[in-house]
């Protein structure tokens, strides 16, 4: 099942997965170096960043800028 992680309106995506002990490693967390890109499994994310094409935002996400509709389950 996993952890579920509430990430408020007012943080990121990225630091709310830092703060719950996932390590991902971040390089300019604009959303355009892609170093943080993780892959989903279910949910609506709202794409914010400049890295991933087309047929990536159906299975990848960039947590630094983006955010989701509701609960999105990433693959980490």
């Amino acid at each position: 099942m996993g952890t579920e992680v509430p990430v408020p309106a007012d943080t990121s995506a990225l630091s709310a997965i830092r703060a719950a002990g996932v390590l991902l490693m971040p390089s300019c967390e604009n959303g355009v170096c892609g170093t943080c890109e993780c892959g989903f499994l279910e949910g609506q994310p709202i794409h914010r960043d400049a890295v991933l094409s087309k047929d990536a935002r159906s299975h990848r996400f960039i947590p630094c800028v983006s955010r989701a509709k509701g609960v999105l389950r990433l693959d980490l």
